[in-house]
């Protein structure tokens, strides 16, 4: 098989050589096998996976990991349904930066070289096959603000400084325009409007899911492009999960009053002030309730700090970590 080209492997479940990566049943699949990194270099039957099917695609059922060009990285069934769509999120693998960091981290101004965390833009964009000049990047620090981009605003945030703060999402209609977001724990949001051919991301920290971001990159897209919330189809991306994400009473206090959410069934009460939220479900109720059907909603279900071996996750590393980041971008023709 050519070096430089990818091709699609759907191994279904319950095949024991499936790369599946779900909270709710990975540890029942995998009792003995932990983390998704011991998997692959212990000598486990995915070494073999991976020796034998180099450059292939994994189904999860929820996520597509996929490797090529020696860097992997994650992949929505549903929005890879629109050819003129191209998006990824990042894994740690394929990339030059070292220790914590390693290998394949996206954030600037965490300690790594910058150009390190450049290389790995390139590679990143090689093997998923963006144009890196064509990156816009976000400026985020939590708040719900969504900016419209255009091709004007290409290189901002990687080859050129950012020029705005706290835009924690990003939305264009022009092809050759690939947006870019963070993370390392908190939820990404992909966005494809295929009518109006317009596509976002938005980053949904705790603040951001309570302040309903996923409502307001959907406000925008309809502002902006006309969009109708029913063509919208959106992916709620890995992040920390209901098993790992634990808060206290002030935080608890910030989600119980989304009572139009119905929160008492996405929290649960641990006890001596501790609870457990599921983002990932209060983001789902959010898009629902900004008009996006439930049928063309996807959710990763894949926690950061669960498989801290392939995904950077800030509460696993105590901070001591690189980033993740989401891209999409409309095709040009």
């Amino acid at each position: 098989m050519p070096e430089n080209k990818k091709s699609r492997a759907i191994l279904k479940w319950p095949s024991p050589r499936q790369a599946y990566f779900s909270c709710e049943n990975y540890k029942e699949a995998f009792p003995a096998v932990p983390f998704w990194k011991e998997m692959c270099y212990t000598g486990s039957i995915f070494d073999e996976v991976l020796r034998v099917t180099n450059n292939m695609n994994y189904f999860s059922g929820n996520m597509n990991l996929v490797e090529n060009k020696g860097v992997t990285y994650l992949t929505f069934p549903a929005l890879e349904a629109f050819p003129f769509v191209r998006h990824a999120f990042s894994t740690r693998l394929g990339g030059v930066s070292q220790e914590e960091y390693a290998s394949m981290n996206l954030n600037f101004g965490r300690g790594d070289p910058d150009e390190n965390v450049r290389e790995n833009y390139r590679r990143f964009c090689n093997a998923v096959g963006f144009d890196p000049h064509t990156l816009v990047a976000s400026a985020q620090d939590h708040h719900t603000f969504i900016r419209r981009v255009t091709a004007e605003n290409r290189g901002i945030g990687i080859w050129k400084p950012k020029d705005m703060q706290s835009v924690d999402g990003l939305i264009t209609n022009e092809p050759g325009v690939t947006l870019v977001t963070y993370y390392a724990d908190c939820v990404p949001l992909f966005f494809v409007d295929p009518v109006k051919r317009a596509v976002g991301l938005a980053h949904a920290g705790w603040r951001g899911t309570v302040a309903k971001i996923g409502e307001e990159a959907v406000k925008a897209m309809q502002r902006e492009f006309g969009t109708d919330p029913r063509d919208v189809f959106a992916a709620v991306g890995p992040s920390i999960g209901p098993c790992c994400f634990e808060v206290d009473t002030p935080v608890y206090e910030e989600f119980a009053g989304q009572k139009e959410l119905s929160p008492q069934e996405f929290i649960t009460a641990d006890g001596g002030g501790k609870y457990h939220i599921d983002l990932w479900e209060a983001n789902r109720r959010i898009l629902l309730q900004a008009g996006v059907p439930d049928a063309q909603i996807s959710v990763a279900k894949l926690c950061t700090k669960c498989h801290s071996d392939l995904l950077y996750s800030h509460r696993a590393s105590g901070g001591k970590r690189g980033g993740l980041a989401a891209m999409i971008c409309l095709e040009e023709a």
